[in-house]
């Protein structure tokens, strides 16, 4: 191989390893840790799906603050509180988390699996009941 070769897959490498290395500071939670933080003080819950979605089905307390709208609304969270993100699949808010980190936010919560684990974990109660 020659030396470009190398070096394309070395960048592929190190793109795909900063995916997955975790990033202080950011924690992601299962719905259920998500929703005992419901009773925490000084967390504030974001939902960054479409304004379609969120309308369709949206999980109280989270507020809707869109993926493409975060860096413009981020003066409408509060820096020292902890953030519990959520979008449908948990790739949007696993962004979003990046992006709040970036943005000086220190601990942040990604919710695994989105609003479509959180609704099958909902099911999944109701039927054990």
């Amino acid at each position: 191989m020659e030396m470009n070769e190398w070096l394309l897959i070395a960048c592929i490498v190190i793109l795909i390893a900063t995916r997955l290395i975790p990033v202080k500071g950011i924690t992601n939670i299962t719905t259920y840790e998500a929703m005992a933080k419901f009773a925490e003080k000084n967390m504030q819950f974001i939902d960054v799906r479409t304004p379609g979605e969120y309308t369709r089905d949206h999980k109280k307390p989270f507020r809707n603050i869109p993926l493409y709208e975060l860096t413009q609304r981020l003066t409408e969270l509060d820096k020292n509180k902890d953030v519990v993100v959520i979008c449908q699949s948990g790739i949007r808010s696993s962004k979003a988390a990046r992006v709040l980190k970036r943005k000086g936010f220190t601990q942040i919560y990604n919710v695994k699996g989105g609003v479509s684990a959180w609704n099958r974990n909902m099911k999944e109660n109701s039927a054990a009941k």
